[in-house]
């Protein structure tokens, strides 16, 4: 197998950016990904759910399995007209590349793709097994994929012993942030009832925003936990606030409060609610409360992959990574379920969702460098 060119990185992502997968569509990425894979001889097995496609690409038996996961979904361009070029027409100036994913998470993809290439060209005979997961349901509710691979195989007893998430981790710099676990998302959609009056009357009805007002305020100013050595204190912040008919002399009748948790491992999602609860019965409020937690915390101490992750980064670019996990929530916490060792690593994330996203050009093959070496520091014979 011949060695992979320099610019094979580059050129993959460019091929994935011209793909329009707006979630939860793919636009043909895992396809092209799948043909490739198929070629170094993984077995390619595509989990479709409604309209989410999924990827499990597995090549090798043997243990340890080292898994990279990955997303080809990206969130709508906003305006069109205030892109300086087509967002899925990857456009390459000013040392970056532009397009709606290249940060976000195409680039790392194609960096997976050409590592394993490379790694296969350099290593015939090696050690345990090699997997990709991808899916187009990360940016939308992720509800039907990298959850249900994981489910399906959980059910056929295949345990992940390294992941890698290519999230873009790094905050100004290509490696300077590896994230080794993520908080936990908990959010509550509560009503709280009151009776609707003329409001020249209030004393004929009963406000329910004065009403939840005080409670509010004592939820806002609770201190949660003080976090712990791998977590920042627990935040709990109101997202929405909606009440009344609209019209400005018409009290409401109730008022919808919609309100969300992160929260490490210093507390619990059942901790929480018993806390959230007894505030709003001790203001004596006459309440709906329905909750969903969207996420548990998870966390993968030091370990083999976090070393890895973390030598290779310093022999490629020279730095120490932080190891964080701080952020939003990320597949990762699927995968947790069945892999003791999940971190993520990708590029810088500072135009991930915004107009205009980039990366630098030359990130890419550093990168394409970085995810190499863990390959060879966990499977080379």
């Amino acid at each position: 197998m011949p060695a992979v060119e320099p610019a094979a990185t580059l050129r993959l992502a460019r091929e994935l950016i011209s793909r329009r997968s707006l979630t939860p569509e793919d636009g043909g990425c895992q396809e092209l990904l799948a043909e490739r894979l198929a070629r170094l001889g993984f077995a390619i097995e595509r989990v479709r759910r409604g309209e989410v496609t999924n990827l499990w690409a597995r090549r090798g038996e043997a243990r340890p399995l080292l898994c990279f996961v990955g997303h080809t979904d990206v969130v709508p361009t906003g305006p069109i007209e205030k892109w300086h070029s087509n967002p899925f027409a990857p456009t390459e100036r000013d040392g970056k590349l532009f397009g709606r994913g290249a940060a976000d998470m195409k680039t790392s993809i194609a960096a997976f793709v050409v590592a394993v290439e490379d790694f296969l060209a350099k290593n015939v005979k090696h050690s345990g097994s090699i997997a990709l997961l991808i899916t187009s349901d990360e940016e939308g509710p992720a509800v039907e994929g990298t959850v249900k691979v994981v489910d399906l195989l959980k059910g056929r007893g295949e345990r992940i012993d390294y992941c890698l998430v290519g999230e873009p981790t790094c905050v100004s710099r290509l490696g300077d942030t590896i994230k080794n676990g993520r908080r936990g998302s908990l959010s509550g959609a509560l009503r709280v009832k009151g009776v609707q009056a003329h409001i020249a009357y209030p004393h004929l009805g009963k406000n329910p925003v004065h009403a939840v007002a005080p409670a509010l305020a004592e939820l806002a100013a609770t201190e949660w936990d003080k976090g712990n050595d791998s977590f920042p204190p627990t935040t709990w912040q109101v997202s929405n606030i909606h009440g009344g008919t609209g019209a400005d002399n018409v009290t409401p009748n109730d008022v919808e409060v919609r309100f969300n948790f992160r929260f490490g491992t210093a507390s619990t999602a059942e901790g929480l609610r018993q806390r959230v609860h007894a505030v709003l019965d001790r203001h004596k409020l006459e309440y709906d409360l329905d909750w969903t937690l969207g996420a548990a915390p998870y966390l993968t101490p030091r370990g083999k992959l976090v070393d890895a992750l973390s030598a290779a980064i310093r022999e490629v670019t020279g730095t120490a990574p932080e190891v964080s996990t701080t952020g939003g929530t990320s597949d990762g916490r699927f995968i947790a379920g069945i892999c003791s060792e999940v971190v993520e690593f990708g590029p810088v994330n500072v135009s991930i969702h915004k107009l205009n996203e980039h990366i630098d050009l030359a990130a890419i093959e550093p990168l394409r460098e970085i995810y190499l070496r863990v390959l060879a520091r966990l499977l080379a014979s």
